[in-house]
């Protein structure tokens, strides 16, 4: 259910008053402070600010789009219960939208970033060729570093022609953490952290959510793609494997329609349109892990084959948080 949106913004009434009669002028009145003039926003405006805290805290609201939605609420609700507020899911005075400032920066194109945008062929047997999978477009590129839908990007910058961008042009973004794709480590697992052995990952496949916890401090959550009806995602409770970046990805169509391992198969590169995204967190579930998407517009639907996918900005940073034989519950 969407947030109920409580933002009062106050309004003045101008008091007419009528000169006083006869030959006496009018005494000066007082000098007034200056009142600021209030700002009305919107509710997209409201909703993408929220949006922006939620992700900067760590509890992702899904895509940036400033759109009001299941995951907006529910991401505020895990703020609310880490920080000692009643669970509700709406936006109160409690919530210090205030110190998200600026709520939007600029993003200034550097010549380096083009390397990891270029052609995407459509078919698996294709991809196998490439070296790595990038990004189709600048501005998909620019979308995901940021956390928001392509649309979005596009009406900060109505002005803007995307497809004629260059070294130096700056765009308008959310200002969140940018997930910096050049800074993801290459093909391998991340070392283990032993300072993270307390924590634990909790998956509710009911209402497509991922929480990490440190002990029993919630202290982070992104929404998922879980299993289909066909292929569920296996309740129980599992432990991490191991943490890959940038992993490579067996399309095998046997597995994919019938979950049916087969000899013909395509190994597909790694890069940010991989199938299962730039990290992979395996389970002690054969098969079975929490990993990226090349199509973060799936997250929220029944999208995988039991595994559970998130978007790229999100496992990016899942994946930096957990390490080797963290507890997991899938519930």
């Amino acid at each position: 259910m969407p947030p109920t949106f409580r933002w009062a913004i106050p309004f003045f009434t101008l008091l007419l008053c009528a000169a006083r009669a006869g030959s006496e002028p009018p005494a000066p009145a007082p000098e007034e402070p200056e009142v600021p003039r209030a700002i009305l926003v919107t509710q997209r405006e409201l909703t993408a600010q929220l949006q922006i805290f939620l992700d900067q805290k760590l509890f992702s609201p899904g895509m940036i789009d400033g759109n009001p939605g299941r995951f907006v609420s529910e991401a505020l609700k895990r703020w609310q219960r880490a920080n000692g507020f009643p669970e509700t899911g709406v936006l109160d005075e409690s919530v210090p939208l205030h110190t998200i400032h600026p709520v939007y920066t600029f993003h200034k194109i550097a010549e380096y970033e083009l390397r990891f945008v270029g052609e995407l062929p459509t078919k698996p047997s294709e991809q196998a060729k490439k070296k790595r999978l990038p990004y189709s477009s600048y501005t998909e590129f620019l979308a995901e570093r940021y956390h928001c839908s392509i649309e979005f990007l596009q009406r900060l910058n109505a002005k803007v022609k995307f497809s004629t961008l260059k070294t130096g042009d700056e765009v308008r973004v959310p200002n969140v953490e940018p997930f910096k794709i050049e800074d993801a480590p290459e093909t391998g697992n991340y070392p283990e952290r032993p300072e993270f052995a307390a924590r634990r990952i909790v998956v509710d496949r009911r209402r497509t959510i991922l929480e990490v916890y440190d002990g029993e401090k919630l202290i982070a959550s992104a929404p998922i793609a879980p299993g289909s009806p066909a292929h569920p995602t296996p309740p129980g409770k599992w432990r991490v494997v191991g943490v890959a970046s940038m992993p490579t990805f067996r399309w095998d169509k046997g597995v994919l329609e019938r979950g049916v391992r087969t000899d013909v198969f395509h190994m597909l590169p790694a890069g940010p349109n991989n199938p299962v995204g730039v990290a992979w967190i395996g389970l002690s579930k054969a098969g079975i892990g929490i990993h990226g998407t090349n199509n973060p517009y799936s997250i929220g639907n029944w999208a995988s084959h039991g595994c559970m996918r998130t978007a790229n900005w999100d496992i990016a940073r899942i994946s930096k948080m957990v390490t080797r034989n963290v507890a997991v519950e899938i519930r």
